[in-house]
């Protein structure tokens, strides 16, 4: 039986549809449907009823579902366990917050290149929620996002806490000493998306004080780095992600009398029949995440 007309069975059934599935898996659609036709001929029975709005699965597909998931999750640990990991191959798509594409990202890929040459990698660089949503649905492999993923059906490692720092250009005229709420709220801030929770933290620290700060909202952060080092206003960052800046004294820390709460970050991934290598390439970016978390404790 065809491994490959295995998982695409399961990735239609899991998309909903044969474009969907030949689009998650780098193919044609006429190559999705040739693999399922192959093998419902094998297996003499009909998998999907299709018609021109929808593709469902008949009551034989639905059975075959946890037979493909076990055969694929053996295939998976055969290969992960047993085989060479440089004769893995396939595509691996990774959904990334820019705060690890800032700091340990690079080590991480450059391990896996040694470990799976054969291993493509797609990255996909955005906020949590919109990775999170696409995890959800199964667009993506992995995620390293602001977890954990409260989902069931999600798999969560730890890849480390980042404590906020507060920042401004030290062109800005602030009061002197520790600043207080109130004194912060009558300076721009520069934050995340709304969507975010770095903003929704931070809007419930003014709002129990009754406080009504500016808010300038960007998804990337070399913006908000850059608008804080022009002295637009202050922002909260990680330190790991504004070193360059730190050591140049385009930006300095400030002493401010509340902290935000600290970021956590996941390697997120869904429970699936295939999640032997999402899993290994997981496990290789817990350790990779400790190691750069202790390196920079030592320095």
């Amino acid at each position: 039986m065809d491994f490959r007309a295995l998982e695409t069975f399961l990735w239609i059934a899991r998309l909903g549809g044969f474009r969907l599935a030949a689009d998650r898996l780098n193919t044609t659609q006429p190559s999705v449907s040739a693999r399922i036709r192959g093998l419902e001929d094998e297996l003499g029975v009909r998998l999907f009823e299709r018609n021109a709005r929808a593709v469902a699965l008949t009551p034989k597909g639905r059975d075959l579902i946890p037979y493909a998931e076990r055969i694929l999750a053996l295939k998976g640990e055969m290969e992960t366990k047993i085989g060479d990991p440089a004769a893995i191959q396939g595509t691996i798509v990774l959904g990334v917050v820019e705060t690890i594409v800032h700091t340990w990202l690079p080590h991480l890929i450059e391990r896996l290149a040694q470990i799976y040459p054969a291993l493509s990698l797609e990255l996909d660089i955005d906020i949590t929620v919109n990775l999170l949503r696409r995890l959800t649905a199964r667009e993506i492999d992995i995620a390293f996002l602001m977890g954990p993923v409260a989902n069931p059906e999600i798999e969560n490692l730890p890849l480390g806490t980042y404590p906020l720092v507060w920042l401004g250009s030290p062109r800005l005229v602030l009061p002197e000493g520790v600043l207080q709420l109130d004194e912060l709220a009558r300076i721009p801030v520069i934050t995340f998306p709304r969507s975010s929770r770095p903003h929704m933290d931070l809007e419930t620290l003014f709002r129990a004080a009754g406080l009504r700060p500016r808010i300038h909202n960007s998804s990337s952060i070399a913006t908000i780095v850059r608008m804080a080092v022009d002295g637009i206003g202050v922002c909260a960052l990680p330190r790991g992600v504004v070193e360059r800046e730190l050591e140049a004294g385009e930006l300095v820390p400030l002493k401010v009398a509340v902290d935000l709460p600290a970021l956590t970050f996941t390697a997120s991934f869904p429970h699936a029949s295939d999640t032997s290598l999402p899993r290994a390439v997981c496990d290789l970016a817990y350790r990779t995440a400790n190691e750069h978390a202790a390196a920079k404790l030592n320095e």
